[in-house]
């Protein structure tokens, strides 16, 4: 019975977070060309360079809500409510301080504004506003939001979704409206984004007391629950350090292109990444609602079990990843020019790098939520060396090779870190299975892919397609070929006894 709860409750996550995702994406493309027509590239650089700041400052964080989440964990699937509100007070305490924290190194770094955005050739105040409305949404989530990780912790991410996302796009939409209609337009945006920062966080605080009555605020001092969960901030401190290499790899990459560029190579940048992190919120979507059940699995279930698990979820991973990551590089820059226009483009060795970035990326988690679920992060070392890889690397190849030597940094770092050792940690000290196991169901899985891809390569050159004239004439082939493609890469898995299998047959059992 337990194994069926996981599964509904992880389909109804999936489900509900791949409709608003959906939502979402198709607004994020359509507001993104209207900022761009309507305030330019240097504007969008500012904001993404302004939240990459912001984002820096986070990294007081220090990874509390990763460590409440697993935390939470047992004593959710034992009904110990008591612990559950406990630590979720310590949580509230930790987050007030480093609240207060944020505030006043945030204050110390708006003083340097006239030197970092010295290159800028807009009014200074647009980089003091957007930092300004940057930071109240990011100290919600620190006096408001945190108490939303007992219900992702409690397999009930899709609450969280629909009270909270369904506001944001909401915004998107006003916010398109206000640039479209006023032209104090880009003020108007900011105005936008901070009351519906307050009204989805005051949306997602009532969902979250309807949906955990039981929590409540602990009569315990600050000090004596620190004493009493002594564990919980151990894992704090381990996973400050996996929380910052976190951060020199999706944070730090526009800054650098910023230092050594310019703001319009960092918006042609952003304008990709928005292609890449859909397919990241997609990603997270459909699979990260099954973090709670992985928890819940590791706590309850053998290892047999759990291997057989692993098997399927690494195979679904690289299967979709495949076929997403194969669609990006053939048809991204065909969509953007249809998108915002040909002057946008990035090079295609560009692209390479960064749809080989996305591919690791998704892959990767497949052993990171299991080291979760086990709380086996106590491998300091690996993140400080992802994260010294990452910046030297990018710093030294970008100095002499510009925005792919950045991005060839990057994925030198997620290769040898996230993708090797994580999963050779997570089988010696989780599964306690022969890493070989990995490795030959990675290679085996890297082989067929390849060959999928070199068939339908090959079959595309010899039955030539006409150029699609339109956007949705790029659409229709996009999901027409990548169709036929996940079909036959499917088949090739299936029959060759890959976790997929067992995870087609386990749906058709279901």
């Amino acid at each position: 019975m337990a194994s069926v709860s996981r599964i509904r409750q992880s389909f109804k996550n999936s489900t509900v977070a791949l409709a608003l995702f959906t939502v979402n994406l198709i607004l994020q493309f359509y507001s993104r060309k209207i900022f761009l027509d309507y305030l330019g590239a240097e504007v969008l650089g500012l904001n993404t360079t302004a939240s990459n700041l912001l984002q820096f400052l986070n990294l007081a964080e220090l990874g509390i809500s990763s460590a409440v989440g697993f935390t939470l964990y047992r004593p959710l699937a034992c009904d110990d409510y008591d612990t559950v509100s406990e630590v979720v007070s310590l949580q509230r305490h930790l987050y007030r301080r480093i609240a207060f924290f944020i505030i006043g190194c945030s204050a110390v770094l708006m003083c340097f504004f006239p030197w970092i955005f010295a290159k800028i050739t807009l009014p200074l105040w647009y980089a003091y506003a957007a930092f300004v409305v940057f930071l109240i949404s990011a100290l919600l989530g620190y006096f408001v939001n945190y108490k939303q990780v007992v219900l992702t912790a409690n397999q009930q991410e899709y609450k969280v979704q629909y009270s909270y996302k369904s506001i944001m796009i909401l915004k998107v939409l006003v916010q398109v409206y206000a640039l479209k209609n006023f032209d104090s337009g880009y003020v108007c945006w900011l105005v936008c984004e901070v009351l519906f920062a307050i009204l989805g966080s005051l949306s997602l605080s009532r969902t979250t007391a309807k949906a955990a009555p039981y929590l409540r605020k602990s009569s315990k001092k600050f000090d004596e629950l620190k004493k009493q969960y002594a564990d919980f901030t151990i894992k704090i401190k381990q996973l400050f350090f996996h929380k910052i290499s976190g951060f020199v790899l999706t944070q730090t990459s526009p800054l650098i292109i910023y230092a050594y560029i310019s703001l319009t190579e960092v918006a042609l940048y952003d304008n990709y990444m928005l292609m890449i992190l859909g397919v990241m919120s997609l990603t997270n979507a459909i699979f990260n609602g099954l973090d709670a059940s992985i928890g819940n699995l590791v706590s309850t279930e053998k290892t047999d079990r759990i291997m057989s698990i692993f098997e399927e979820l690494f195979s679904l991973r690289f299967f979709y990843a495949s076929v997403l990551c194969f669609a990006i590089y053939l048809y991204a820059s065909d969509f953007v020019t249809f998108w915002i226009g040909p002057e946008y483009l990035l090079s295609d060795s560009t692209l390479s790098i960064m749809v080989a970035i996305l591919f690791l990326n998704i892959i990767r988690t497949s052993a990171g939520a299991f080291l979760y679920a086990y709380q086996l992060v106590y491998d300091i070392w690996a993140p400080i060396a992802e994260a010294t890889i990452n910046l030297g690397l990018s710093l030294l190849l970008g100095y002499f090779y510009g925005l792919n030597g950045i991005l060839t940094g990057v994925l030198i770092s997620i290769v040898l870190i996230p993708v090797l050792w994580k999963a050779y940690f997570a089988f010696r000290k989780g599964f306690r299975r022969p890493f070989g196991i990995y490795i030959r169901t990675l290679v085996k899985h890297v082989l067929l892919t390849a060959i999928a891809m070199w068939v339908f390569s090959y079959v595309r050159i010899c039955v030539p397609v006409p150029s699609a004239q339109s956007m949705f004439g790029l659409l229709s082939e996009g999901v027409i070929s990548m169709t036929i493609f996940s079909l036959f890469l499917g088949a090739l898995l299936y029959f060759t006894n890959s976790g997929l299998k067992l995870f087609v047959n386990r749906l058709i059992k279901r």
